[in-house]
């Protein structure tokens, strides 16, 4: 009887091991681990390109204006503008001579004649460089009379927008001219205007 319960107690000696190692085993999986905690670099910034700020106009303004001077106007300004700027235009001014739709580039000069005025030396409006330079431009770029649309014809020295609309109804009317100087039938241009733009103009080949 003696060895029986023996064996008996050492069974449940076992089996109370067991179940102590079993719910040790699983505390120990049900047990959280260690949190670990990556720090990531933030992503890199990109760099914006700077846009480069346009530089101001220096503008010369001379002839029939109230204030000729030198003038700083923003990008994008017409030659109306620079008028503005030196107080604007004198009674005596030739308007039509100049193209005041022109847009103005960095040191360039803006001449306003006066009614009557004889073509000088200095450029309606231009940019300040060698007289020969200009020349030389000017040989290689003739406006056809003929086939110039009116914004052309307004390059010309002393042709404003009306002189240019005249033009362009003279040739619809009349036909093309024959030669440069039958430029002169159209209202307006006279033998000064004629002279200042004679070298500037062809009749086509």
């Amino acid at each position: 009887m003696e060895p029986l319960l023996e064996r008996y107690r050492w069974v449940v000696f076992s089996l109370l091991v067991l179940v102590l190692a079993a719910g040790l085993l699983t505390f120990a999986l049900r047990r959280p681990g260690p949190v670990v905690i990556t720090v990531l670099p933030p992503p890199p910034t990109p760099t914006a390109t700077p846009t480069p700020t346009p530089a101001p106009l220096r503008v010369y303004v001379s002839g029939a204006v109230h204030h000729p001077d030198v003038y700083v106007l923003p990008p994008g300004s017409l030659v109306r503008d620079a008028l503005e700027m030196a107080g604007g235009p004198t009674a005596e001014a030739d308007l039509e001579a100049i193209n005041l739709a022109l847009q103005l580039a960095d040191q360039m000069q803006v001449h306003v004649p006066r009614r009557g005025e004889n073509p000088s030396s200095l450029p309606l409006a231009s940019h300040d460089r060698p007289t020969s330079s200009r020349s030389s431009s000017q040989m290689t770029h003739l406006v056809n009379i003929n086939t110039a649309p009116v914004e052309e014809l307004q390059t010309l020295p002393r042709i404003g927008p009306t002189i240019a609309q005249r033009i362009v109804a003279y040739r619809e009317e009349n036909g093309p001219f024959e030669r440069p100087e039958d430029l002169m039938k159209v209202k307006g241009i006279g033998p000064t205007t004629f002279e200042a733009l004679r070298d500037q103009i062809t009749v086509g080949p």
